[in-house]
């Protein structure tokens, strides 16, 4: 029913070379002394990726380690969806990544995986990626996934995810109980603030606090992609600079890296992730998705799950950081 084809990614050089000239000609703006993190990207930093970017990364490099996964394009309603597709056992696993994530996340789980006996399917988010340049809301994604898994051959599998991920995987353990047999997921959703706090117990007052505390500190990003994405979407799509510093600063944010970026991603990982953006030219449809998601209002994805579910909240989880000393 739907047409599935083999997929490689082959970017063109004159891409390559588009690249180059914009790094060599990028305009830096004036910075603060000793800024460090305390004003967003790290300008020294942010220099020093980019010096190394174009002098040092290899992305033909990069872009044959990705194509070492056997990847595919499958045609879903007229999406276009880019997936990896490893079968090595009878466990089919369905992993959905988030923002400012890419298929990419997953790559140094996949071949783990795959030993353990599971038939991973790691399927570029609608809007990101080599899929379509297409903003879907949960709902919509997961009703794609569940079209892309029949296609494929399974009737019923595992799904997990993290941020958008997390809602996608939710509002397809929702909306198809019978197909998923369990989930797995890094985070459980985050209060909307149309909740009755009366409704909840302590601790989950006391997380819905600590949640508005950390929107009011940490989530102009999700407000500019939920009300305005395409403002922001001109800059992020002409300047690789640009791209890189709004990106970076969340994987610094975000992550337990105790003050050093390279703690826990390496130059090349962190250009990898930004090169995929860039060379498919989807921050935009990326960022955009925030709005629809934003405008589908009580979706499944925000709905209690009977499904078995499994969640692993980790110390270094920024959204989750102040738990710990909470209580919660």
């Amino acid at each position: 029913m739907y047409q599935v084809t083999p997929f490689r990614i082959d970017v063109p050089q004159s891409d390559i070379d588009d690249l180059t000239h914009r790094l060599k000609n990028t305009r830096w703006t004036d910075e603060p002394r000793a800024a460090g993190w305390n004003y967003g990207t790290n300008p020294q930093y942010l220099r020093e990726l980019s010096q190394y970017w174009l002098e040092s990364y290899d992305w033909r490099a990069h872009e044959a380690i990705l194509n070492t996964f056997p990847q595919y394009h499958a045609d879903i309603e007229g999406v276009k969806i880019h997936f990896v597709h490893v079968t090595t056992g009878d466990k089919p696993l369905l992993l959905s990544h988030g923002w400012p994530d890419s298929f990419y996340r997953f790559y140094k789980v996949i071949p783990l995986l795959a030993e353990a006996g599971f038939d991973v399917i790691v399927p570029s988010l609608p809007g990101f990626g080599f899929s379509d340049k297409i903003a879907l809301n949960d709902e919509e994604t997961a009703d794609i996934w569940i079209k892309l898994m029949s296609a494929l051959g399974y009737q019923s599998f595992f799904a997990a995810g993290g941020d958008m991920g997390t809602g996608v995987t939710k509002a397809l353990a929702n909306m198809y109980p019978n197909a998923v047999r369990a989930i797995f997921l890094t985070d459980v959703g985050y209060p909307s603030g149309q909740e009755d706090p009366g409704e909840y117990s302590p601790s989950e007052q006391q997380f819905m606090k600590f949640i508005q505390e950390w929107i009011q500190k940490e989530g102009a990003y999700m407000m500019e992609h939920s009300t305005k994405p395409q403002t922001l979407g001109y800059a992020l799509n002409d300047s690789p600079v640009g791209l890189a510093s709004w990106i970076i600063e969340k994987f610094y944010t975000w992550s337990d890296c105790r003050g050093n970026i390279e703690n826990c991603f390496s130059k090349d990982e962190l250009l990898t992730n930004i090169m995929i953006y860039w060379v498919t030219q989807t921050i935009n449809s990326s960022i955009r998705s925030y709005m629809v998601r934003a405008q589908a209002g009580m979706s499944q994805s925000m709905r209690r799950v009977s499904t078995p579910t499994a969640v692993a909240v980790f110390p270094g989880e920024a959204r989750c950081r102040a738990n710990s000393r909470s209580g919660w």
